[in-house]
């Protein structure tokens, strides 16, 4: 599962698992990885200095942030600290799931695609980007030019819907995307116990 930053695809996810499948979110993974001691830390202090590291060994990810969003070249140094890791994680995961399928949420899967091997299908979660830039305000504190650049970096709605095998559009309204959620759990169930791909 993939889509635009603030589509609401940590809902869609909550959803899916509340519904029985088991969900493995390539952001949770991150976060683990640069929390107090994770596996990411020595090598994030390693390259960026403890200036990065706050006193309980956590990434600062405020400090981080701006560091990368300005270039691109130590945004890439940080992917290649933490891609193989959160990559290998999530296979592990994957391969843990005891539920009928699994959900596997990368916000980026249409852009970087080294996910794409491992998912039969793709699901995008679309919204208005109205809607995006405001929701993704409301919660980050980011101005609306960091949330603009942040999608631009993504790919177009467009371009997303155009790769997507299913699409949930995110009109706002929760009755309305937990029961389209559910139609495409069932779907998932049947694909999953016909062994369809």
């Amino acid at each position: 599962m993939t889509g635009g930053i603030g589509c609401g695809k940590t809902t869609v996810a909550r959803f899916f698992a509340e519904l029985g499948a088991g969900v493995v979110d390539t952001d949770d993974i991150s976060r683990q990885l640069t929390a107090a001691d994770g596996a990411a830390m020595p090598a994030i202090r390693a390259t960026f200095g403890a200036d990065f590291v706050d006193a309980s060994g956590a990434l600062v990810r405020a400090k981080m942030r701006q560091l990368i969003f300005t270039d691109p070249a130590e945004k890439a140094r940080l992917e290649a600290i933490l891609h193989p890791l959160i990559r290998t994680q999530a296979e592990a995961a994957l391969a843990q799931v005891r539920a009928p399928y699994a959900l596997l949420v990368v916000p980026l899967l249409l852009e970087t695609r080294q996910y794409l091997p491992l998912v039969q299908r793709v699901l995008v979660v679309d919204c208005p980007e109205a809607d995006q830039i405001a929701r993704t305000m409301a919660r980050s504190q980011l101005s609306k030019a960091e949330v603009q650049s942040i999608m631009c970096n993504q790919l177009t709605r467009s371009e997303r819907v155009h790769q997507a095998d299913d699409l949930l559009v995110n009109g706002g309204a929760l009755e309305t995307l937990h029961s389209a959620v559910q139609k495409l759990h069932l779907d998932y169930l049947i694909r999953a116990s016909a062994g369809h791909h």
